[in-house]
Protein backbone atom coordinates (compact mmCIF):
# COMPACT_ATOMS: atom_id res chain seq x y z
CA UNK A 1 0.00 0.00 0.00
CA UNK A 2 1.26 3.38 -0.89
CA UNK A 3 2.57 6.10 2.25
CA UNK A 4 1.25 9.13 2.64
CA UNK A 5 4.19 10.77 0.65
CA UNK A 6 3.08 8.33 -2.42
CA UNK A 7 -0.33 9.05 -1.94
CA UNK A 8 -0.05 12.93 -2.21
CA UNK A 9 2.73 12.54 -4.93
CA UNK A 10 -0.08 10.34 -6.96
CA UNK A 11 -2.74 12.91 -6.33
CA UNK A 12 -0.91 15.50 -7.71
CA UNK A 13 0.86 14.34 -10.76
CA UNK A 14 -1.70 14.34 -13.76
CA UNK A 15 -0.35 13.12 -16.71
CA UNK A 16 2.20 16.06 -16.39
CA UNK A 17 3.46 17.88 -13.40
CA UNK A 18 6.41 20.29 -12.56
CA UNK A 19 8.59 19.86 -8.92
CA UNK A 20 11.12 22.69 -9.04
CA UNK A 21 12.66 22.50 -12.42
CA UNK A 22 12.08 19.06 -12.94
CA UNK A 23 9.21 17.63 -15.96
CA UNK A 24 7.30 14.78 -14.70
CA UNK A 25 5.31 13.31 -17.65
CA UNK A 26 3.47 9.93 -17.54
CA UNK A 27 3.91 7.86 -20.54
CA UNK A 28 2.11 4.62 -21.65
CA UNK A 29 5.04 2.94 -20.32
CA UNK A 30 5.46 4.73 -17.21
CA UNK A 31 7.00 8.19 -15.78
CA UNK A 32 9.43 10.17 -17.93
CA UNK A 33 11.70 12.89 -15.76
CA UNK A 34 13.55 15.81 -17.69
CA UNK A 35 14.63 19.21 -17.05
CA UNK A 36 11.48 21.30 -17.71
CA UNK A 37 13.18 23.36 -20.64
CA UNK A 38 14.41 20.32 -22.25
CA UNK A 39 10.87 19.18 -22.96
CA UNK A 40 11.60 20.19 -26.89
CA UNK A 41 14.97 18.46 -27.10
CA UNK A 42 15.60 15.15 -28.71
CA UNK A 43 19.20 14.69 -28.18
CA UNK A 44 18.71 13.99 -24.61
CA UNK A 45 20.87 11.40 -22.96
CA UNK A 46 18.24 8.93 -21.19
CA UNK A 47 18.39 6.94 -18.37
CA UNK A 48 16.60 4.03 -16.63
CA UNK A 49 17.75 4.08 -12.96
CA UNK A 50 16.25 6.20 -9.45
CA UNK A 51 19.81 6.31 -8.57
CA UNK A 52 20.69 8.09 -11.47
CA UNK A 53 19.40 10.82 -10.10
CA UNK A 54 21.66 10.69 -7.62
CA UNK A 55 24.53 12.04 -9.80
CA UNK A 56 22.16 14.03 -12.18
CA UNK A 57 21.36 16.09 -8.99
CA UNK A 58 24.98 16.51 -8.09
CA UNK A 59 26.27 18.94 -10.25
CA UNK A 60 25.41 21.95 -12.69
CA UNK A 61 25.94 22.58 -15.84
CA UNK A 62 29.13 23.68 -15.42
CA UNK A 63 30.62 20.75 -13.74
CA UNK A 64 30.25 23.09 -10.25
CA UNK A 65 29.25 21.37 -6.80
CA UNK A 66 25.40 22.11 -5.91
CA UNK A 67 25.35 22.26 -2.24
CA UNK A 68 22.17 23.63 -2.44
CA UNK A 69 19.60 21.08 -3.80
CA UNK A 70 16.58 24.00 -4.18
CA UNK A 71 19.13 25.82 -6.01
CA UNK A 72 17.73 26.66 -9.79
CA UNK A 73 20.67 25.29 -11.46
CA UNK A 74 19.74 21.28 -12.00
CA UNK A 75 21.53 20.66 -14.87
CA UNK A 76 20.31 19.77 -18.72
CA UNK A 77 20.83 17.12 -21.55
CA UNK A 78 19.26 14.07 -19.18
CA UNK A 79 16.01 12.16 -19.40
CA UNK A 80 14.84 9.46 -16.72
CA UNK A 81 12.93 6.93 -17.62
CA UNK A 82 11.20 5.23 -14.79
CA UNK A 83 8.20 2.69 -13.90
CA UNK A 84 6.81 2.83 -10.84
CA UNK A 85 5.42 5.43 -8.10
CA UNK A 86 8.17 4.30 -5.82
CA UNK A 87 10.64 5.21 -8.14
CA UNK A 88 9.88 8.30 -9.26
CA UNK A 89 9.21 9.03 -5.04
CA UNK A 90 13.19 8.00 -4.58
CA UNK A 91 14.19 9.79 -7.79
CA UNK A 92 12.49 12.94 -6.97
CA UNK A 93 14.25 12.64 -3.00
CA UNK A 94 17.53 12.36 -4.56
CA UNK A 95 16.73 15.71 -6.80
CA UNK A 96 15.11 17.65 -3.93
CA UNK A 97 15.72 15.89 -0.49
CA UNK A 98 12.97 15.82 1.92
CA UNK A 99 10.50 17.60 -0.35
CA UNK A 100 7.87 15.76 -0.99
CA UNK A 101 7.31 14.54 2.98
CA UNK A 102 7.52 18.54 3.81
CA UNK A 103 4.87 18.73 0.77
CA UNK A 104 2.48 15.23 1.94
CA UNK A 105 2.68 16.91 6.07
CA UNK A 106 1.47 20.41 4.64
CA UNK A 107 -1.24 18.94 2.54
CA UNK A 108 -2.27 17.15 5.49
CA UNK A 109 -2.11 20.06 8.16
CA UNK A 110 0.52 18.65 9.86
CA UNK A 111 2.92 20.71 8.52
CA UNK A 112 4.99 23.10 11.40
CA UNK A 113 7.33 25.55 10.98
CA UNK A 114 9.93 27.30 12.98
CA UNK A 115 10.85 30.88 13.05
CA UNK A 116 14.50 32.04 11.82
CA UNK A 117 15.37 33.78 15.28
CA UNK A 118 14.03 30.48 17.22
CA UNK A 119 16.19 29.12 14.78
CA UNK A 120 19.53 31.04 15.56
CA UNK A 121 18.90 31.38 19.07
CA UNK A 122 19.48 27.35 19.47
CA UNK A 123 22.73 27.58 17.37
CA UNK A 124 26.01 25.99 19.54
CA UNK A 125 29.66 26.64 19.07
CA UNK A 126 30.79 28.67 15.83
CA UNK A 127 27.25 29.39 14.91
CA UNK A 128 26.32 30.77 18.05
CA UNK A 129 27.28 34.21 16.93
CA UNK A 130 24.90 34.30 14.15
CA UNK A 131 22.03 34.98 16.68
CA UNK A 132 23.58 38.51 16.45
CA UNK A 133 22.34 39.22 13.08
CA UNK A 134 19.84 42.42 13.20
CA UNK A 135 16.54 42.45 11.38
CA UNK A 136 17.69 45.09 8.89
CA UNK A 137 20.49 43.01 8.19
CA UNK A 138 17.97 39.29 8.00
CA UNK A 139 16.00 42.04 5.67
CA UNK A 140 18.89 41.92 2.79
CA UNK A 141 20.61 39.05 3.16
CA UNK A 142 16.73 36.97 2.71
CA UNK A 143 15.70 38.95 0.13
CA UNK A 144 19.25 38.08 -1.91
CA UNK A 145 19.89 34.59 -0.78
CA UNK A 146 16.49 32.89 -0.79
CA UNK A 147 15.45 35.13 -3.98
CA UNK A 148 13.93 32.55 -6.82
CA UNK A 149 15.56 33.77 -9.42
CA UNK A 150 19.35 32.68 -8.65
CA UNK A 151 18.95 31.88 -5.21
CA UNK A 152 16.62 28.80 -3.95
CA UNK A 153 13.23 27.92 -5.41
CA UNK A 154 11.40 27.12 -2.25
CA UNK A 155 7.99 29.28 -1.28
CA UNK A 156 8.78 30.23 2.22
CA UNK A 157 6.52 29.46 4.86
CA UNK A 158 8.34 30.64 8.30
CA UNK A 159 8.86 33.87 9.66
CA UNK A 160 11.50 35.94 10.91
CA UNK A 161 10.48 35.77 14.82
CA UNK A 162 8.06 34.57 17.00
CA UNK A 163 5.76 37.50 16.57
CA UNK A 164 5.00 36.47 12.72
CA UNK A 165 7.44 39.25 10.81
CA UNK A 166 8.18 38.81 7.40
CA UNK A 167 11.59 37.04 6.66
CA UNK A 168 12.06 39.91 4.00
CA UNK A 169 10.35 42.72 2.89
CA UNK A 170 12.80 42.81 -0.52
CA UNK A 171 10.90 39.44 -1.48
CA UNK A 172 7.73 39.56 -3.36
CA UNK A 173 4.39 38.49 -2.15
CA UNK A 174 4.27 35.28 -4.80
CA UNK A 175 7.41 34.03 -2.70
CA UNK A 176 5.60 33.45 0.61
CA UNK A 177 2.49 31.34 -1.41
CA UNK A 178 2.55 27.95 -2.33
CA UNK A 179 0.45 28.09 -5.59
CA UNK A 180 2.74 30.43 -7.33
CA UNK A 181 5.39 28.53 -9.28
CA UNK A 182 9.23 29.57 -7.94
CA UNK A 183 10.52 27.87 -11.39
CA UNK A 184 8.63 31.15 -13.31
CA UNK A 185 10.32 33.91 -11.60
CA UNK A 186 13.27 32.26 -14.20
CA UNK A 187 11.62 33.16 -16.88
CA UNK A 188 8.75 35.59 -16.38
CA UNK A 189 7.47 35.26 -20.20
CA UNK A 190 7.09 31.04 -19.93
CA UNK A 191 3.58 30.35 -19.55
CA UNK A 192 2.54 29.07 -16.04
CA UNK A 193 2.68 25.23 -15.36
CA UNK A 194 -0.69 23.87 -14.85
CA UNK A 195 0.31 21.76 -12.34
CA UNK A 196 2.84 22.69 -9.68
CA UNK A 197 4.01 21.07 -6.45
CA UNK A 198 5.70 23.32 -4.44
CA UNK A 199 8.90 23.00 -2.86
CA UNK A 200 8.13 23.99 0.49
CA UNK A 201 10.42 25.27 3.18
CA UNK A 202 9.28 25.15 7.18
CA UNK A 203 12.23 26.08 8.46
CA UNK A 204 15.70 28.36 7.64
CA UNK A 205 18.19 26.15 6.40
CA UNK A 206 21.55 25.29 7.58
CA UNK A 207 23.23 27.34 4.36
CA UNK A 208 21.32 30.37 5.46
CA UNK A 209 22.37 29.91 9.13
CA UNK A 210 26.01 30.10 7.79
CA UNK A 211 25.29 33.12 5.51
CA UNK A 212 23.87 34.94 8.69
CA UNK A 213 27.18 34.23 10.87
CA UNK A 214 29.22 35.47 7.95
CA UNK A 215 26.86 38.47 8.35
CA UNK A 216 27.50 39.37 11.72
CA UNK A 217 31.26 38.17 11.57
CA UNK A 218 31.99 40.76 8.42
CA UNK A 219 33.17 38.35 6.52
Amino acid sequence: MPDSIERALEAALGDRCYLGQILIQKTSDGLVLSHRKDEARNDLQTRHNAEEAVELAKYDDAGGCRPLKTAPNVRHGWRLTLKTLEELKRALDYFYPGRLAVFAAWKTGQLHTTNLRDTLDRQSGMYRVAAKISDAQIDDLIGHFCRSDGGCLRTILWKRDPDGGVSSTKLPNEKFDPTFDQAKALDRSAIAATATIPLLCQEPCNLLVAECRKVVKGE
